[in-house]
């Protein structure tokens, strides 16, 4: 089946359950379907088969798809329901601190990301350093802008 040149072949709907729950996996953790196949050692074009076109895929492939998706080979195959992930309870507090900024005037918002922004890149810097550097940058404490 030719196309025309510049254009994509068009989505093709999951055929089976296996195929919907396959690509509603995928997605949700935010993989391509190529991404999803360097983890299992395989390719695109077989995710792409898997997902709209095939049943089920052979047992090894199962197992695998199920390790790279972080989900029970019952879970995959339907047999079980898809448990949600647990999160850490660091990432719930956080969670909850960052939903309590929300309430905040934008002004004090902006002040907040500002500063989330300049530790991440200040982290991101002292990462980059060689193992060798002895001398670590000191950087004066944040003090919020007064109006």
């Amino acid at each position: 089946m030719g196309y025309a040149l510049g254009t994509m072949p068009r989505k093709v709907a999951p055929a089976s359950e296996f195929g919907r729950r396959l690509h509603s996996l995928r997605a949700a953790r935010g993989l391509t379907q190529t991404e999803l196949a360097e983890a299992i050692g395989s390719t695109q074009r077989a995710i792409s088969h898997y997902e709209t076109v095939a049943e089920f895929p052979p047992a090894p492939v199962i197992v695998e798809l199920a390790k790279a998706l972080h989900v029970s080979t019952d879970e995959l195959l339907g047999t079980k329901p898809i448990k949600a992930p647990k999160e850490p309870p660091e990432t719930r507090r956080l969670w909850k601190k960052f939903q309590q900024v929300l309430s905040l005037p934008e002004k004090d918002r902006r002040a907040i990301i500002r500063m989330i922004n300049s530790l991440v890149a200040a982290q991101g810097r002292k990462g980059r350093r060689t193992e060798g550097s002895r001398h670590e940058t000191s950087h004066p404490p944040f003090r919020p802008v007064r109006p």
